[in-house]
């Protein structure tokens, strides 16, 4: 049995927090789940999977109301919001299923905590630990600004304001980055990488998705936020994050990722082209 099962929309590069510091430090990571638009289909739980007939009729599942990123109904068990009080993915779960842990940096966390004795991934005092936290803080402010932006590609409501809001945080986070990896400082926090290095990846993976929407942002005459002048702008930041993509221990999960968003991102070129001939 995994140390810790996470159900989830699929691919989430925010659960990859948890599956890159699964194979650093040795801790099984098990994941449940499909793409964000046929999670609706499933049944919410420990043991998540695709509805039936008798698991909508059960009364004990009673219909939720959508949450953010879904557009109908959702069926989760009572045990499922017992250990997840706010009824969120990622849901993550003991080996049990009776703790429920929620919200992905908690959730890596729970990883770093677990596998604490074979790769020091939180640190090695409170201070280090501390500083860790501070960066992953950080992140939080940053990912709501980038999650707003993101989810309004997926109904067709980005904005100028949406948009502008978005690239204020981007330019935000990213100089702190940058001045954090100083020329003598090759990590961001000690000598290795620890949760602040993973956190950072897979927040910039994920942000990155707004570069096949050239089309959409065209049209409210904006452009993505992240191109070929952010190396320029934050050259330390993202020596960091393309060094970190090629490890043996993020790549797993990060190259089909980037692979995929290439082929979107040539694919709206494309469209881009067609639409001005």
């Amino acid at each position: 049995m995994a140390d810790l099962r996470i159900f989830s929309y699929l691919p989430n590069p925010r659960i990859w927090k948890s599956t890159i510091a699964g194979r650093l430090c040795g801790v099984d990571v098990e994941l449940i789940g499909a793409k964000p638009g046929e999670l609706s289909e499933w049944l919410w739980d420990f043991d998540a999977r695709p509805l039936t007939d008798e698991d909508r009729a059960a009364p004990e599942n009673t219909p939720q109301q959508p949450r953010t990123g879904f557009n109908t109904a959702l069926y989760k068990t009572p045990a499922f919001l017992k250990a997840h009080p706010f009824g969120t993915v990622p849901a993550a779960f003991s080996p049990d299923g009776e703790t429920g842990i929620f919200e992905s940096n908690s959730i890596m966390r729970t990883v770093a905590r677990l596998g604490a004795d074979r790769y020091p991934l939180y640190g090695s005092d409170a201070y280090s630990a501390a500083r860790i936290d501070s960066f992953l803080d950080v992140s939080l402010v940053f990912a709501r600004d980038s999650q707003i932006y993101l989810l309004s590609f997926r109904n067709g409501q980005v904005t100028p304001e949406i948009h502008e809001n978005a690239e204020r945080a981007f330019m935000a986070y990213m100089a702190g980055m940058e001045r954090a990896l100083s020329p003598d400082r090759a990590h961001l926090v000690g000598d290795g990488i620890t949760l602040a290095d993973i956190c950072f990846a897979a927040e910039l993976t994920l942000f990155s998705r707004e570069m096949a929407q050239s089309t959409a942002l065209a049209s409210i005459g904006k452009r993505p936020i992240m191109d070929a002048e952010t190396a320029t702008q934050y050259p330390r930041a993202m020596a960091h994050y393309e060094k970190l993509c090629a490890h043996e221990a993020f790549a797993p999960d990060i190259a089909p990722y980037r692979e995929k968003l290439n082929a979107d991102i040539e694919a709206d070129c494309a469209q881009m082209k067609a639409a001005g001939a």
